[in-house]
């Protein structure tokens, strides 16, 4: 059953079944509405905060702001175990710690994008976002010689207009759906325990370069994720590539399924309650 929220869901849902008949010569037809329909649910757009995936797999994010550097500790965790995770830095923490930068790039981490000053993105007007946006892109790829793709507002907040430029600049807007906590200090014993309750397939986790237990706690906790089965995997790997929608009350990412040619075979876009 297809769900649809809004005044004119009986017309999208209309629309949609009448593309999936004729789904023969409307291939690129259906993936334009089916994108349609489910970011027209409730008028909002959300970000992606997990990924739907048969594969146990799950990344680890950090992110770069204002505090004490902690990213050698994070580092020497990560390559003793061989993992590679995705650093989200706004460009005032690149001012001060150019060698971290560089050194997390050479340790081939992937870069994302953190705004320049790490301001409430949806206390800014449009074009003071996308200029944070480009001169924190600018001198990313100044210092490391990598290009950003994916984007994370600082403080995970979020609007229509903060992803809508987002995307106007080639991002994808990435939170989390496992918050580590260790901003607050949180020890490696709770933090551990908190990430494996919460531990699911598609998994993003949250950490920060400033958080003064993370160095400490990253090899258990990684051990620990993987003796539950799961492989660790920067976000490049674990987004979805090629036709996909986010569900807009979830943020989880999953991937549109077309029908093959001179088959119909009928599919909800969103959850079925």
């Amino acid at each position: 059953m297809l769900i649809i929220i809004g005044r004119n869901s009986g017309r999208l849902i209309l629309i949609l079944i009448v593309l999936l008949i004729i789904v023969d010569t409307s291939q690129i037809a259906l993936l334009t509405a089916a994108k349609a329909v489910v970011s027209t649910v409730s008028g909002r757009l959300v970000p992606v905060y997990s990924v739907l995936t048969s594969e146990p797999r799950v990344s680890l994010t950090f992110e770069a702001a204002s505090g004490k550097d902690m990213t050698r500790g994070i580092l020497g965790a990560l390559g003793e175990h061989n993992v590679t995770a995705t650093f989200f830095l706004s460009g005032e923490w690149m001012e001060k710690h150019e060698d971290s930068a560089r050194a997390i790039s050479e340790n081939s981490h992937e870069l994302g994008n953190y705004t320049y000053f790490a301001p409430h993105p949806n206390s800014l007007l449009k074009a003071d976002l996308k200029r944070e946006l480009e001169k924190a892109h600018k001198y990313i790829e100044k210092v490391t010689g990598q290009a950003p793709k994916v984007f994370r507002p600082p403080y995970g907040e979020y609007s229509n207009k903060v992803i809508e430029v987002a995307r106007e600049l080639g991002y994808e807007t990435v939170i989390w759906s496992i918050e580590s906590l260790d901003w607050r200090g949180t020890s490696s014993e709770d933090m551990l325990k908190r990430i494996l309750g919460k531990l699911h397939k598609g998994a993003i986790i949250r950490f920060h370069v400033t958080g003064r237990n993370t160095p400490e706690a990253l090899p258990q906790i990684i051990e620990a994720i993987r003796s539950q089965g799961y492989e660790i995997v920067p976000l490049s790997q674990l987004l979805l590539e090629g036709d996909y929608y986010i569900h807009p009350h979830t943020g989880e990412m999953r991937p549109i399924h077309v029908p093959s040619a001179g088959r119909v075979e009928r599919r909800s876009l969103v959850d079925e309650t």
